[in-house]
Order: structure tokens, then sequence, then C-alpha cells
């Protein structure tokens, strides 16, 4: 049989297509009304009929506020090198036989450096606020503009001033970096207020929701606020998720409907859903017509976005994961960063090690540094240090508290233990207890960021899963610090250091490391 679909004469009152049916000989059927594949009765939102969200004004909005501090940020670094370097003396280039002003030198570099800021989208709302990629992005800008500028004294025939570009890189760099930083901290306030949230819905079954909405509710920083949920399978009311009760507002039926009575301007898909590709197709057409984002979970939990890449192949869309690196020149720099920075940490804290020596051999008897024997990258055995914290009898008292342990999992955590000294409170309290492992760093025992170390009989108990936490060297802090530490339980801290372990990289170290400088002022979790 033969469709045909008729013009504008065969639309229905409904919103529906008149379609017209021809048999085997041409004759003309009785015409069938062909309705669009929808998960609701009611019509398709109208993109230009629907009110613009609280969340995409804002966005706006902020994209405002970042272009205009890059601006001025960028400018304000091309000209004030152009004092620092020339003064108030006019400077000239020559160009080929031509001369210009450095002014308007000053003027393209800084009109470039927009450009290239706004061509690597450093300003999209999927990056700004969270993650390293915004930061990344700024860099790689500005190692283009870097590469554009040398292009073009080749092409062009001129030689710039090394001082000057050297001082506008280094100087605008900086300051876009700390820009950025400053308004994500002002960001992350307004969202632990409520304010500048997408309201978004979740889709799935209910345990994948409930993780869902579980890891957007712990995280201060998320840009997303759970208004709802869609649950397949049996009916039900509400899902409790962290002792809350989240509203169900439909199934995997209705979520259209749902997302214009909630307001909602994404859907998240937790995990497959009943229909497969074909529903969350469908599903996307019809949130097309509302302008509301759906967002689909991999279900890959320990893999970072940069390691991920989609590839389309003939209207197939595949997506790559690179594989960790455990070797090679990614940690041949970090082995340069830890040597540099714990050397220069063992040489500016030794005033510090001397004081807290006498403070601790004052306050009870034994040595002032601990040794333990731990495991490290590979399972290969090391001896890590520590400023005593504890009674010397410490290791021997500890069979008579295992059933007082806070911890689970294998560890064991006290939060009042009672071999805890005076001194040792309060050096835990804001880990000086710790700074002796800077020597582990040194040595290449430890590395400055990495999973926690762990002891022998801790390993003893691991499990396939958690075993890869020794494919890297351990760490002084990492992502069990900057989140809560004791008070993480041990399948969210195997979670965190299996996700570094997966993804990490030397961006990511300096942020761990600028976090716990943080953290080191208002402890949490440490004791």
């Amino acid at each position: 049989m033969l469709f045909s679909a008729t013009g504008p004469q065969g639309a229905l009152s409904d919103g529906s297509v008149m379609a017209q049916v021809r048999d085997a000989a041409g004759s003309v059927l009785p015409a069938q009304p062909f309705v669009f594949p929808s998960f609701t009765t009611a019509k398709p939102f109208s993109r230009t009929g629907r009110t613009r969200s609280a969340a995409v004004l804002w966005n706006r909005r902020y994209a405002r506020i970042l272009s205009v501090c890059d601006a001025l940020i960028v400018f304000a670094a091309v000209f004030g090198g152009y004092l620092v370097r020339f003064g108030l003396e006019p400077a000239v280039l020559p160009v080929g036989v031509f001369e210009t002003s450095y002014l308007v030198v000053a003027a393209v570099t800084g009109c470039a450096w927009l450009l290239a800021l706004s061509v690597y989208r450093t300003r999209d709302k999927r990056i700004t606020g969270m993650g390293t990629d915004e930061y990344k992005r700024l860099v790689n800008a500005t190692v283009a503009l870097l590469g554009g500028l040398a292009l073009a004294s080749v092409a062009f025939q001129f030689d710039l001033a090394r001082g000057y570009f050297g001082f506008v890189l280094f100087a605008g760099t900086a300051g876009l970096v700390c820009s950025r930083w400053f308004l994500r901290q002002w960001l992350a306030g307004q969202r632990q207020r409520g304010r500048y949230l997408s309201k978004v819905l979740v889709l799935g079954r209910p345990r994948d929701v409930r993780y869902v909405t579980h890891q957007i509710g712990k995280k201060s920083r998320a840009a997303y606020q759970v208004v709802g949920v869609a649950l397949t399978g049996k009916p039900r009311t509400w899902l409790e998720v962290d002792g809350t009760r989240v509203p169900v507002v439909s199934d995997e039926h209705s979520v259209v409907d749902a997302v214009r009575r909630v307001g909602a301007d994404a859907v998240i898909v937790a995990g497959p859903t009943k229909g497969g590709s074909r529903y969350v197709q469908e599903l996307g057409w019809q949130l097309e017509e509302s302008a509301t984002e759906l967002i689909l979970t991999t279900g890959l939990t320990n893999v970072a976005g940069p390691r991920i890449h989609a590839r389309p192949v003939e209207g197939l869309p595949l997506m790559h994961v690179e594989l960790p690196q455990y070797a090679g020149a990614r940690h041949a720099m970090k082995r340069t960063l830890d040597i540099t920075l714990s050397g220069l940490a063992l040489l500016v804290l030794l005033p510090i090690f001397l004081i807290l020596a006498v403070l601790i051999k004052k306050d009870s008897p034994g040595p002032v540094i601990f040794r333990q024997e731990r495991v490290g990258r590979g399972g290969r055995k090391f001896l890590m240090y520590k400023f005593r914290s504890m009674v010397e009898t410490a290791e021997d008292d500890l069979a008579g508290l295992l059933d007082r342990n806070d911890g689970d999992g294998v560890l064991f955590k006290m939060q009042h233990d009672p071999r805890v000294t005076e001194v040792g409170r309060w050096m835990r309290k804001y880990s000086l207890d710790e700074l002796p492992q800077f020597w582990n760093v040194f040595m290449g025992h430890m590395s400055l960021v990495g999973p926690r170390p762990p002891l022998p009989r801790e390993v003893a108990r691991y499990g396939n899963r958690v075993h890869r936490r020794l494919y890297i060297k351990p760490g002084l802090t990492g992502m069990w610090q900057i989140n809560g530490r004791s008070e993480l339980n041990w399948k969210d801290g195997v979670r965190l250091d299996l996700y570094y372990v997966e993804n990490w990289s030397l961006a990511g170290d300096l942020i761990i490391l600028w976090r716990t400088v943080q953290m080191l002022r208002r402890p949490v979790g440490a004791y």
C-alpha cells in the first residue's frame, strides 16, 4: 500500500494529519487520521507560547556577567601590560614595510582573545559553575591565542615584544581563572539558598531514580533541583530519598503532562527505560516542542566526562570511553609536581615540625614520629610517617575497642577514641599529624593527591573491585579529604577513590589541593 500525506487541507482540528491511502489499483480508501507518537493525549507545547523559565533567564544573565568580566580582565591585561612594558611613551611595531602602534596591537589582541573564549565556549551553561572543564577551556583558548599570534608573526613578518606578551598572557589567564573562581563561589552560595537552580524531573526505575536524586541532593554546587520523579512499574505517590519524600508526579506515559504541571526545565532519564531507545527518541521529540532539555545518564558512574567522546557513524551514535592512564608522561609530570611541592613544604614547615615535636613530647611519653606499615601502589608496602597523636600503647589497646567501632566496611573509626592525646586531638582536627607524610611523598611512596593509604589488614579484606584503589599511589590528600573525611561511610569512600583512580588529571589534582587548604580552615569529619 502507498501512503501520501495531504497538504493543509488534510489537517484535523485536533492537530493530527489526514493521510490519503490508496490500494494496489490506485483507488482512494477512506482517510484515516495519523497521530504523532506521544506520551500524552494533550497537545504539544508551543515553543513560542511558553514563558521563559527562571532557569533560562538566570543562565543568560550569568553568561552576560561572565562576558563583561572576561572583557574587563582581558583589556585590563593587554593595556595594563602596555603601561608596564612601555609606560606612557608611544611604542610602535614594525609589520613588514609598515608600522603600527602597540595600542592597536593591544586592542586586536584583546578582541582576538575574547573571540577565542567564545569559540572554545567557555561560557557554556553546561560547564560553568562546576567541574574543571571551565578552567581547561580558558587555558585552551589562551594557548590557541598564543599559537595564532606566533603564526601571524611569521606570516606578516613582525617581532612581538616577548616581555609584553608574556606579562599579558600570564596576568590575563590568572585574572580569568580567579574571576571565574570568585563567581563560582558566589553562584554556589546562591544555589545553597535555592536560587539559580534548574528544575528537573527524574525518570526511570525507582532504584535508578533514587540514586540520581541522592547524588544531586548531596552536592551543594549541583545545578539542579528535583521537583518530582516519574517512575516506571508499580504506581506510587512518593519515593523516599535520604529520609525525604519526593513526589511521584507521573509514570513513563505522562511525562510531558507532568513537565507542564511542575514547570520542569529538564528531564533526566536515569538508567534504562521500558521501550528502550525508541521511547527516549519519542520523548525527546515531545520535549523539543516545549524547549525542555533531555538529559541521559550513561550508567558509567566512575567515568568522568573528559574520557567520554561521542562519534556518530552513519546515524549510529557511538560512545567512546578512553582507557584510564596508569603510566606515561602525565604520571611523570605528576611525580615532578610531587617532588617540587613536597620539597618546598619540608623546608617551609621545618619550624612547625620542631614546635609540634616539643608539644608531643611534653604531652605524653613515647616517640614523636609514629611509623605504620601501609600498602602503596601495586600492593607494595612502605612505612608511613605521622606525628604521634595517640598514646604509645595505641596498637595494643585496639583489640579492646573493636566493639565500639563507629566506622563500617573494613575501616575502624571512633569519634571519641580514648587513645587520642590532648595534643593529638587538635592536631587531628587540622590534619597537622599528617605533615610528616610530605617525606613519604618526596621519597616516592605516596603522592600529594590520591586514594587513602590503606593498612595491610584492610587490603586483605578488599574485594576485586576495591583492589583498583592500588593502581596508583596513595595520597596525602584526596577526594575523601574534601568530601567529609571520617564522616564518609565505607561505600562512599571507595566510590570516591575509584572515581579518582579512573579519572585523575593534573588540573584536578591542583583543585583538590586548593580545596584541601580550604577544608583545613573549616575542618569537617576530622577525628
